[in-house]
């Protein structure tokens, strides 16, 4: 994927200038200017949160649209002035070759405190050299750190367009496991695969025969995978006392091409002439659950 940091540059550089204070701006442009070694660098990103603040960056519609032109799947929804600040100061950063970019990467990932964190990795669909920090992304995913976790699962291209199947499927299964809201993982749809799917439908046993709920967002990973076996649970989905789980049924039945489970949504009539209104959606269905 060819990657433009200068664009992402100048997108940030704009927000930041309409946001910050003087001093902030002043702050922010003079390092820029002078960020001419190594060490200019890590000194600017360990203060920009006392210079730029750390309030929300409160984008609008139109920024965020901007954003997504600039790179699809950007979306700094939840970013804050240190955030894009910080996102600045690294796509800025002196170096030498990708190798070098890389090393001092590194360097600032290993001593980085938990916004520090946060804000690398979600900086990362940003970065050059995006091929060289997969090792780093998937080590990400592995996080006990919830808001380090979803830097790099939710709102974020990265893992999606370069994440290996095994450590995209930990990724949704942790975010399962955590109950984080699958809607805003970017590119769900896009790699669901039969392994995931198995995984989840284990997983929901497990729930199940422990007397415990979960997501119904799940059932959007295991549609197009449905097997003879599953239409029990489908079956359990529909007899659910909760609308939306009801609803998840009927969706993951839309994308199968199952003839039994097609039989199964035609037991559900006002279900199934819903579907073909939109009247709820995977979108609703996360939203709903994850309030």
């Amino acid at each position: 994927m060819a990657m433009n940091t200068d664009l992402y540059k100048d997108y940030l550089f704009q927000i930041l200038s309409n946001r910050l204070s003087a001093q902030g701006l002043e702050w922010l442009q003079k390092q820029l200017n002078n960020l001419s070694s190594e060490k200019d660098f890590y000194l600017a990103f360990s203060m920009a949160p006392r210079f730029t603040g750390k309030m929300p960056l409160q984008l609008s519609a139109a920024e965020l649209q901007q954003a997504q032109q600039l790179r699809p799947g950007f979306n700094p929804t939840s970013w804050t002035l240190d955030q894009a600040s910080r996102t600045l100061l690294i796509l800025s950063m002196p170096h030498v070759s990708p190798e070098d970019f890389v090393r001092i990467l590194n360097k600032v990932f290993s001593n980085a405190d938990l916004n520090e964190s946060t804000t690398l990795y979600a900086a990362l669909p940003l970065l050059p050299y995006p091929e060289s920090h997969v090792k780093r992304a998937a080590e990400g995913v592995r996080t006990t750190m919830t808001q380090v976790f979803d830097a790099i699962a939710l709102h974020n291209p990265y893992p999606h367009d370069y994440l290996p199947e095994a450590a995209w499927n930990q990724l949704v299964i942790k975010s399962v496991f955590n109950v984080r809201p699958l809607h805003q993982i970017y590119g769900l749809d896009a790699r669901r695969n039969e392994n995931l799917a198995n995984m989840l439908v284990d997983y929901a046993h497990e729930r199940w025969a422990a007397g415990r709920t979960l997501t119904p967002e799940l059932w959007r990973l295991v549609g197009p995978f449905i097997k003879l076996n599953n239409i029990p649970d489908l079956e359990k989905l529909f007899n659910s006392p909760e609308e939306i789980q009801r609803q998840a049924a009927a969706l993951a039945i839309s994308e199968s091409n199952l003839p039994e489970a097609k039989a199964l949504l035609d037991q559900h009539p006002l279900l199934k002439d819903e579907l073909t209104t939109q009247a709820f959606t995977w979108e609703t269905i996360g939203e709903k659950a994850y309030a």
